[in-house]
């Protein structure tokens, strides 16, 4: 089996040709990656710009100490007046600074008598005006390809007038399960020897929620003709086929050998890694197929960690999942020779991550439950020993 570091060194160096991608209206890009640069046309503001409310005033005729009100200046108008010595415009948040003016004197500075303003209250040269250029300058690189579009990139592809943005495609990714001994929802389970099958939904969420497109295929019987068919024609559909069960070494795991004998050349098959040793990822030109464990546990943890970086390679995006360092308040105990990805509570005091296995059951790769909770996973090398409370240790976040 090949060791951990390199299926990840390898599933990294995986390329695709033709990244695709699509126009979207600006609102409807959330969530989705940018396929190009966003590169301000313009200053902003173009002009000298009021930043409150107030009036506008040269500042050397601050000293004089009272001044006329020579005119209102509302945002939006164009401007009609120039601010010539001993007068003042009155200004609102937004409006473009009158001619002769460089400074605003807040509303609450002044009081007013008549036509005339009185200054109470002093304020720096320039004090509230927005320079030219204050948010961005025109040439500027604002928004790099390859982010992922939130509220702050609407808004800013907004300022510049971008009504429809180029975004990548999110992938589709097809899901399947295998097995003649799952139940789908709802189905009536006719003998002891039926189980419900939750990994087809667990990772149609996965893919939800990691930016692909998921198509629900549901549950296949253990017969070889079935499970070509429906990951011959799943491949054809989708960008990658994710399939759980039928990959270990067992009489009816006929799926890692359905996926050689479709043409896809085989990336890896099999890996030190505990939960999810038999894992396997090929390709077929720019299409990939992932056998994932039947195992709820080891479906999930390797779908993280083999899924979603093929999710992220279609839309050259960033990973959503970090590794941080914490400490253990309880001890670890390393129980084979390979990766290990071990579900942990995590807790963040006054700025550092603490773990413990509270309600974690140790048992077979099956136990979904210890998913549940504030949870992330305990990351240990093949070459990592036990550990001891206070120890520091890398821990898988979910993003």
């Amino acid at each position: 089996m090949m060791h951990f570091d390199k299926s990840i060194q390898m599933i990294e160096n995986l390329e695709i040709n033709n990244c695709k991608t699509k126009k979207l209206y600006l609102v409807d890009a959330l969530g989705y990656v940018l396929a190009e640069d966003i590169i301000a046309d313009h200053n902003s503001p173009e002009f000298p710009t009021s930043a409150m409310d107030g009036y506008a005033i040269n500042y050397d005729d601050m000293a004089i100490g009272r001044l006329k009100l020579a005119s209102i200046n509302p945002a939006g108008s164009a401007l009609k007046e120039d601010v010539i010595g001993g007068t003042c415009i009155k200004t609102f948040t937004g409006s473009l600074m009158p001619h002769g003016a460089d400074t605003l004197i807040p509303i609450e500075n002044v009081e007013v008598e008549g036509d005339e303003i009185i200054i109470k209250e002093e304020v720096p040269q320039g004090f509230s005006v927005r320079e030219v250029g204050e948010n961005y300058a025109k040439g500027k690189l604002l928004i790099s390809k390859g982010t992922k579009i939130d509220f702050p990139q609407i808004g800013v592809m907004a300022s510049l007038n971008i009504a429809n943005v180029l975004v990548y495609e999110k992938p589709t990714v097809a899901i399947l399960s295998t097995g003649s001994e799952l139940l789908e929802l709802g189905v009536e389970q006719t003998n002891d020897a039926q189980i419900r099958s939750s990994n087809n939904y667990i990772l149609e969420a996965i893919v939800k929620k990691y930016d692909g497109t998921p198509m629900q295929l549901g549950c296949i019987k253990d017969d070889k003709a079935s499970i070509t068919t429906a990951i011959s024609d799943a491949l054809e559909k989708s960008d990658i086929v994710v399939t759980t069960g039928g990959v270990s070494v067992g009489d009816f795991d006929f799926v890692k050998d359905i996926i050689r004998e479709l043409g896809c050349d085989v990336v890896f098959k099999g890996v030190r890694i505990k939960p999810g040793q038999h894992i396997m990822v090929a390709k077929k030109e720019d299409k990939f197929i992932i056998g994932l464990p039947g195992f709820a546990y080891s479906s999930t943890v390797t779908a993280l960690l083999y899924l979603i970086p093929l999710i992220e390679k279609f839309q050259q995006g960033k990973s959503a999942l970090h590794t941080v360092k914490a400490k253990l308040k309880e001890p670890f105990v390393k129980r084979a020779k390979k990766a290990e990805y071990t579900a942990c509570n995590i807790t963040l005091f006054q700025g550092e991550y603490y773990v413990d296995f509270e309600g974690k059951k140790v048992g077979s790769s099956a136990i979904l439950t210890n998913m549940l909770g504030n949870v992330a996973l305990l990351v240990t090398s093949e070459d990592d020993t036990s550990k001891e409370i206070g120890d520091k240790v890398s821990v898988l976040l979910f993003g």
